[in-house]
């Protein structure tokens, strides 16, 4: 049984303007529910209350600031309120939850969402983007496109000359697809930034260097840039989006997952879960549309008359013909693989040097994307409550290291700039993202827990949503629905 003692609490501290001390405390992500915007001074910087009883080694920071976090679902958020009612969660663990932020909307683990309520305009948002942030440089481009590429090369070579064809090597060849696959995906990145038209304003020279690389890694290059470019303009709406759109608890694919949480315990449904989204998510999303949008049906990037044909087919009019123009890209690789197989007298040659890095390489953008837009926090939307600015900012960048950044062109941790405008090539991402951090920092999302561990949570927590109550507002739950 809960017990409950009601509190009052001063502001931990207030952030000087523009201040980015790591320990500061300015806004929060789940707090931000029951935070009006009036909270905000009139220099844009956040009074916050603290309950600072957590480990210090879990800190999320906003725009600039910190807060402390304890572990997984125990984390808990304090807000800016001066009456509030300390309690002790199910797991024993001391919680502060606002009395006074009136329609506040909880998450499963009792953190409040933020509000997304007043908002700036799409034009606010990129004037506050310096406009050289938009200038593509095609010689860096096509510098980066060949590092990437000669990485992965020489991974290949390496382990082509080194690493005996034999089983007792089995361990060395894992090795290897997890390294050669890891730098792979930098060129994965490459070609996703030629889609996305941020690679170079020479489109002939874009596009080539984007069907190429993509090709090379089975992806159908035109068919992917126009199904992630629905996906960049329904960000988080829960009936139009594209990629990776939650399952609804009420519904029989949401009560499923459930259900089989409920049935197998945390743990083993976490695994689970992680192995069947980052093995096979990609492809079943290419193959069968899984985790598109429902509006859409069943999709196929290699079949363009696949799925819904009116008004939210995702391959209208002309795509149709760039669907096929992949399909001899994806399928002339495959042709080679099947060549090489043919010529070595055996298909183990192709599974260790190509398939097993490939694997690596899918589950890598899988949990990439996974990542950026889902959370506990992180809400969805549908109908008039989505808009195009709340679902840019339903976007969150993590921490993945000084070596994954360089490999990976920092993907996942300027994420948020991407989606605010996704032609800023990812060598001005950086100082985008900085921008808007001083612009809009009770918007902008930093989650700084180990990239591991968001995994675990996402995978274990995140499973279906449910009305919130709130309009349009979809949240996350883990628990099937009380009949």
């Amino acid at each position: 049984m809960a017990t409950t003692a009601h509190t009052t609490h001063s502001a931990h501290r207030i952030a000087p303007c523009g201040s980015h001390h790591p320990r500061v405390l300015q806004g929060t992500r789940r707090a931000r529910a029951a935070t009006s915007l009036a909270a905000f001074s009139s220099q844009g910087c956040l009074k916050s209350s603290a309950h600072s009883a957590v480990p210090n080694s879990w800190r999320r920071r906003y725009g600039g600031g910190s807060e402390s976090l304890s572990q997984c679902s125990k984390r808990q958020r304090a807000v800016d309120t001066t009456t509030t009612t300390t309690t002790t969660n199910y797991e024993g663990v001391p919680t502060v939850t606002d009395l006074s932020g009136l329609g506040a909307v909880e998450n499963q683990v009792g953190m409040t969402y933020r509000s997304l309520d007043a908002l700036p305009t799409r034009k606010e948002v990129l004037a506050a983007i310096p406009a050289h942030c938009f200038k593509k440089n095609t010689a860096k481009s096509l510098l980066y496109a060949f590092t990437s590429t000669a990485l992965t090369a020489a991974c290949g070579v390496l382990g082509y000359l080194f690493i005996p064809l034999q089983a007792a090597y089995w361990p060395a060849w894992v090795a290897y697809a997890i390294v050669t696959g890891t730098v792979a995906t930098g060129a994965w990145v490459v070609a996703h930034e030629c889609g996305h038209g941020a690679f170079s304003d020479n489109r002939r020279l874009q596009d080539a260097v984007g069907y190429a690389l993509h090709s090379a890694l089975l992806v159908p290059y035109f068919s992917w840039q126009r199904s992630h470019a629905i996906h960049h303009a329904n960000t988080n709406h829960l009936e139009e989006g594209e990629t990776h759109v939650p399952a609804v608890a009420g519904d029989p694919k949401g009560d499923g997952g459930l259900i089989a949480k409920s049935k197998i315990g945390e743990l083993p449904w976490t695994v689970l879960n992680s192995i069947i989204v980052l093995l096979f998510g990609w492809p079943a999303y290419l193959i069968a549309g899984a985790s598109g949008g429902p509006v859409r049906g069943a999709t196929n990037h290699f079949w363009p008359w696949a799925g819904e044909q009116g008004r939210h087919s995702l391959f209208p009019g002309g795509w149709k013909k760039k669907v096929l123009m992949s399909d001899v890209g994806v399928f002339a690789v495959i042709g080679l693989l099947a060549y090489w197989a043919y010529a070595a007298g055996s298909i183990m040659p192709a599974l260790a040097l190509y398939v097993g890095p490939y694997l690596v390489t899918n589950a890598w953008l899988v949990g990439y994307t996974w990542l950026q837009h889902t959370d506990v926090d992180i809400a969805q939307y549908t109908g008039s409550d989505w808009n195009w600015v709340r679902g840019a900012f339903l976007t969150v960048d993590r921490p993945y290291g000084p070596v994954f950044d360089f490999l990976h062109h920092r993907i996942g941790s300027t994420h948020v700039a991407h989606h605010v405008d996704h032609t800023i090539p990812h060598y001005n991402a950086v100082e985008a993202t900085e921008a808007l951090k001083k612009a809009f920092p009770h918007l902008y999302m930093y989650d700084p827990t180990p990239v591991h561990q968001a995994l675990f949570r996402v995978a274990s927590k995140c499973i279906a949503v449910k009305p919130s109550g709130k309009g349009g507002q979809y949240v996350f739950t883990d628990q099937p629905l009380a009949a």
